[in-house]
């Protein structure tokens, strides 16, 4: 069996996790770029989401987790039964998130979905790929949102503007379903969105949790959480 070793070192953030809303059952934050969403083993990996909140909110866990590079919503328990129940909400997708992102190049359909299951190899890690035999069912929906281009280099950049919805919760999914689709997230340096000509220098990778929807685990009232994408 082979051993998983991350050598990954994340930068220092500078930015701060900006409090959306919060009671005391649970916290909906707005989640930099390039700040880790648990603390990794390496202790130079200790800055995170989780490690920043709890000194505000004590006990709190997450209940699921952006990538490193996305920024976005996130919601936060502020104890075990409530994590518990947002879990069950996760588990059971009763839980609706939409993302914004900028995909390199034009879409020719206005909205579709991709429909390929994901698998985990310890020989390409931290990749993962689409494998129909060994992978998980994964499926994510996209609708276009405008096509632009960019002034990049010198050149102009093509690029399309979607909303895309997952319906299962693979990890890097809606990366590697973009790059799928021939259109990788512009930014993503694990699924080809850094290859084209005046990509190589984008800041951040283009992806941003902009809609939450779920239910309140204790007043039972339906949360629809918005926050707008910053690119």
């Amino acid at each position: 069996m082979s051993t998983i070793i991350d050598t990954f070192i994340a930068p220092p953030c500078l930015d701060e996790i900006e409090i959306l809303y919060q009671d005391a059952h649970l916290v909906l934050i707005n989640k930099p770029a390039g700040l880790l969403s648990l603390s990794g083993k390496n202790p130079q990996n200790l800055d995170s989401v989780h490690y920043r909140l709890v000194k505000t909110f004590p006990g709190c866990t997450l209940v699921h987790r952006l990538d490193f590079g996305t920024s976005g919503l996130m919601v936060v328990a502020r104890n075990k039964a409530i994590n518990a129940a947002l879990c069950q909400q996760f588990s059971e997708r009763r839980v609706t998130k939409i993302y914004t992102a900028l995909l390199c190049g034009h879409l020719d359909d206005n909205e579709g979905v991709i429909d390929a299951a994901i698998a985990k190899d310890p020989a390409l890690f931290p990749l993962m790929s689409i494998c129909p035999i060994t992978g998980k069912p994964a499926r994510s929906r996209y609708r276009v949102i405008e096509r632009i281009y960019q002034e990049r280099e010198g050149a102009l950049l093509p690029l399309t503007r979607v909303e895309l919805t997952p319906e299962t919760g693979r990890t890097h999914q809606l990366r590697i379903h973009c790059q799928q689709l021939g259109h990788p997230i512009l930014g993503c340096d694990l699924y080809g969105g850094l290859t084209l000509p005046g990509t190589e220098r984008t800041p951040r990778l283009m992806l941003h949790a902009s809609e939450l929807h779920f239910v309140h685990p204790v007043s039972d009232e339906r949360i629809t959480a918005r926050n707008a994408s910053p690119f």
